[in-house]
């Protein structure tokens, strides 16, 4: 390790750790079954760091953000680069300024090591990092893709102990390994006992998690549901104006062709993905008397005991402007109106009921802060649904069956399947199944949409809930209580999947207790800043 300090003085080495950290934490993120690579993805970068602040030159703190900042903008680039594909200026904004923002704990903990030493240095940078992920999952400019915990989405066998941690728990589990590693480098003792620690750190969770994989049996009433995937091009066929638009009658028929292929008398749920229902604005206050109720009446009517869970564009109209939301539009022969990217549950009886999606996608569902990113509007960024600006809910709805109320489904519409501590708000107010309707064709045959499926494998394991997923044009299928998936379709391709799915009553500790790792590493956090500026303003140390 002596030599590679005195040979790495120069940039071009820097540059090369920067760019091995980010190749590591790409070569661990799912969707490659190989996410060992993220218990060391951070020990470059630790390098790099150390060797910077070694050294006895001015602007370190430069040269840290410049090298930094390279490792964060590759890792956004190799991984979320699909993003691009909905929209070019939009995914381009989202690795530039996630990367810039991800900066926040990096120089937080820079500044920590240089102000009170090395032991308070390293121990903030956990801190910091997670503290910024709980943060980063409330903000307006959201975009938690990259929450470390997300790493191992595609092994939910090695995290069966998210029950209790939830997703944030894998982020401190990959940064303690990465330290415990980078420690045992700079360890003076050249023996093998050096590796026990780092080796135990990544031993004992992963029995943990095979030792609970193996007690857990599934739980809660079993019933059958049936995913629908048309395969509409949102692009070229969906929306009314596009090039090769599919008149909605024919869309709507092909919906219920596939649903009727696989309904059987047992058949409880039928699920239709985001944005099915998409002929205009359906009038919520309306929708009683809409023709499109009425089709879709008839068709329950032919399979008794059987109800709709669909996405649909919705929208409510508002007295006057006493009565208005924030996110209220205006048009003069209409007034004050808000439209919704939402769920509709239609029952055998013809009752119905709306979810309003309330994560909604920043830059196209909703404008973050828009007094100041108003100019970031040609470059939304399309992730899931329709272009527009949505309205919220405050509460999270539950869809229960009218006749079996313990068959409770959770109407998670596309982007707000990345949250785990927004999920479990669904399954507290009673929700014993998830189902994700998603649409996730913007994103091309990439990682995008895969990664986008396995992250529901983590929001199963976190509820102990199992997931029925329609997606528009893939992947549509079912995910058990283990975060396993049992079933799924093809990409790109109509179909329908019948599956039986076990609603789970009982509540695991993280769906009890949230996300209380981000809220307390954000109190420690602030422990941190506060030490930091003692020791700093008490030794006087500049802060270069």
């Amino acid at each position: 390790m002596s030599l590679l300090f005195k040979e790495a003085n120069n940039r071009s080495t820097l540059s090369l750790l920067a760019l091995l950290s980010a190749l590591l934490l790409w070569l661990g993120w799912p969707v490659k079954p190989v996410a060992f690579f993220l218990f060391v993805g951070w020990v470059p970068f630790l390098l790099m760091e150390q060797i910077i602040s070694s050294q006895n030159k001015p602007k370190k703190a430069r040269r840290f953000f410049r090298h930094a900042y390279l490792t964060l903008l590759l890792w956004n680039i190799f991984t979320t680069y699909w993003v691009s594909y909905s929209t070019l200026g939009g995914g381009i904004a989202a690795v530039v300024f996630n990367a810039l923002f991800m900066m926040m704990p990096m120089m937080a903990f820079y500044w920590t090591k240089r102000a009170a030493g090395q032991i308070i240095g390293y121990a903030s940078l956990p801190v910091y990092w997670i503290a910024f992920e709980q943060f980063h999952l409330n903000w307006d400019l959201s975009w938690p893709w990259l929450t470390l915990g997300n790493g191992f989405a595609s092994m939910p066998s090695w995290v069966q102990w998210y029950e209790y941690t939830g997703f944030l728990g894998g982020s401190v589990w990959i940064w303690v390994v990465n330290l415990l590693i980078f420690f045992a480098l700079q360890s003076r003792k050249k023996s093998m006992a050096r590796w026990w620690a780092p080796a135990a750190a990544i031993l004992l969770p992963l029995l943990l998690s095979f030792w609970i994989g193996s007690q857990y049996q599934e739980k809660g009433e079993a019933a059958e549901v049936v995913v629908v995937q048309p395969n509409v091009d949102p692009y070229r066929e969906k929306f009314e104006g596009a090039e090769g638009y599919i008149p909605f009658d024919q869309q709507l028929a092909r919906l219920i062709k596939l649903s009727d292929q696989q309904i059987t008398p047992n058949t409880k749920f039928v699920l239709w993905p985001e944005t099915s229902i998409s002929n205009g604005l359906n009038w919520e206050e309306n929708f009683q008397f809409s023709p499109v109720r009425l089709a879709l009446q008839d068709f329950l009517a032919r399979h008794p005991g059987v109800e709709l869970v669909s996405g649909i564009t919705s929208a409510i109209q508002y007295p006057d402007s006493t009565k208005k939301s924030v996110t209220a539009r205006r048009y003069p022969e209409i007034g004050y109106y808000d439209v919704f990217n939402a769920g509709l549950h239609l029952q055998q009886s013809g009752k119905f009921e709306f979810y309003h999606k309330s994560k909604l996608v920043p830059g196209v569902e909703k404008l973050p802060y828009p007094g100041l990113f108003g100019f970031l509007g040609p470059m939304a960024i399309d992730l899931g649904g329709s272009v527009g600006s949505y309205g919220m809910q405050e509460e999270r709805s539950v869809f229960r069956h009218a006749q079996h109320p313990n068959l409770s489904g959770a109407p998670v519409i596309c982007y707000e399947s990345i949250y785990g501590e927004y999920v479990s708000e669904y399954v507290r107010n009673g929700a014993n199944a998830i189902f994700i309707i998603t649409n996730d064709a913007w994103w091309s045959d990439s990682p995008g949409y895969k990664q986008h499926l396995e992250y529901a494998n983590l929001r199963a394991i976190e509820t102990r809930r199992a997931v029925a997923r329609s997606a528009n044009t893939g992947i549509s299928g079912f995910i058990n209580q283990k975060g396993e998936l049992v079933q799924k379709s093809g990409w790109w391709v109509p179909a329908a999947l019948k599956g039986v799915i076990r609603f789970n009553q009982e509540q695991t500790f993280y769906t009890r207790n949230g996300e209380y790792i981000g809220h307390g590493t954000q109190w420690l956090a602030m422990g941190f800043v506060f030490i930091a500026f003692v020791l700093g303003t008490t030794r006087r140390r500049p802060l270069k």
